[in-house]
């Protein structure tokens, strides 16, 4: 199944972001195929305030355990985390 991590970032995070994003972007290109694809929010200023990520995992717990590895959460930069789960419908590559 697949699950959406939406992130929110804490108020003035930038630079810890930016710090902590190779490791971040290490960390999601590690989860191989189980990651759908990712990417940040961002506000009128196109500065980032959080983040999408859409993975493939066996169960809830298993995704709350791939949100908590992310090198942005053991940081401390988001403010909240929601996982919920979502069913890819329109224009998914791997529909048959």
């Amino acid at each position: 199944m697949l699950y959406a991590l939406i992130c929110t970032d804490k108020p003035n995070s930038t630079d810890l972001r930016a710090k902590v994003r190779p490791e971040h972007v290490t960390y999601l290109n590690s989860l191989g195929h189980a990651l759908k694809f990712a990417g940040p929010f961002q506000d009128a200023a196109g500065n980032s305030n959080g983040s999408l990520v859409m993975i493939e995992a066996e169960s809830q717990a298993a995704a709350q355990h791939v949100a908590a590895q992310d090198p942005y959460d053991l940081a401390g930069l988001f403010a909240t985390v929601e996982i919920q789960p979502w069913k890819w419908t329109l224009k998914n590559p791997e529909a048959k």
